[in-house]
């Protein structure tokens, strides 16, 4: 089948008739028909059985149709990464990060680069670690922010923050009076915590193995975000990354840090064969601006 024959049986199994498909296509009835029947000629099997004057597509044509709308998926994934990157020529600037970074220190670099550059326009998304990798490699997106290693050949990363890991619970709570708690503190109360098979739950579990001790799990949530959400309702004690509490800075819960839990780095991500654009590079000095003001930079090692 060429592309004309596809693109017709296409509108015909949209439509259902030929008629329609006409008008779908912008052509007569006649002109589809024909082409219709060229194409059940050269395939030597019938596409539509003509009942009662539908068309009702065959077995093979259903089949057939699976397979041409995948295609048709990526000629408009196509299409769309055409224009963004006919925009990114002329000032568009494409941010994935994680969630995490993107409640509130993302939006704050972007707010600021807005300031200094409103013609650029700025596409930005929190996304999930397998899509934002993904986004990056597809070109997508120019640049990304991950709390968690980004591991790809293609790929570079830059250390850019620096975050601890916490432990919140309601303010009247026997730990909240301490300065500072480990696992073995964290005995006693079962956790408000994450799915192990996710990457933030295995840092927890990963931190309670070296330790010895025993996670007891009262809860389990989708992010620190409603882990914070819970905690500000009254419910439990959890173990948060210190880039989540940035979006909680009057909240009801009591903070203390976990000796010796390892920090939780943040990194720049980029295709390792471009350079960054103005854009972006602008952009990462507003970002980097908002880190400092956090007390959120990387330590001088990485």
């Amino acid at each position: 089948m060429n592309l004309r024959q596809i693109e017709v049986f296409r509108a015909i199994m949209i439509t259902g008739s030929v008629s329609d498909a006409a008008r779908l296509l912008h052509v007569s009835a006649p002109a589809v028909s024909r082409v219709l029947s060229h194409a059940e000629s050269q395939l030597s099997f019938p596409l539509f059985e003509r009942i009662k004057g539908r068309l009702h597509p065959t077995e093979e044509a259903r089949r057939l149709h699976h397979e041409i709308e995948l295609v048709y998926r990526g000629v408009q994934r196509i299409d769309r990464l055409t224009h963004e990157l006919a925009e990114r020529r002329h000032g568009m600037l494409s941010i994935v990060t994680s969630p995490s970074i993107g409640h509130v220190l993302i939006p704050l670099a972007i707010a600021r680069f807005n300031e200094k550059f409103p013609s650029v326009r700025v596409h930005f998304h929190c996304l999930n670690y397998q899509l934002l990798k993904e986004h990056l490699l597809s070109r997508q997106s120019q640049i990304g922010v991950s709390i968690l290693p980004v591991d790809h050949p293609s790929l570079s990363t830059t250390p850019i923050a620096r975050g601890r890991l916490l432990c919140i619970c309601p303010r009247r709570h026997p730990l909240a009076a301490r300065a500072s708690v480990t696992p073995r503190d964290l005995q006693p109360y079962p956790l408000i915590t994450y799915p192990p098979d996710t990457p933030f739950g295995a840092r927890i579990e990963r931190l309670f193995a070296k330790a010895n001790e025993i996670l007891k799990v009262a809860m389990e949530v989708g992010s620190p975000q409603n882990a914070c959400s819970l905690i500000h309702a009254g419910a439990g004690i959890a173990l948060v990354d210190e880039f989540s509490l940035q979006a909680w800075p009057n909240a009801g819960f009591a903070v203390m840090p976990v000796s010796d839990a390892p920090d939780i780095v943040a990194d720049l991500v980029c295709l390792r064969s471009e350079p960054l654009s103005p854009a972006a590079a602008s952009f990462v000095k507003e970002f980097n601006g908002v880190l400092a003001e956090r007390g959120l930079e990387p330590p001088a090692v990485l």
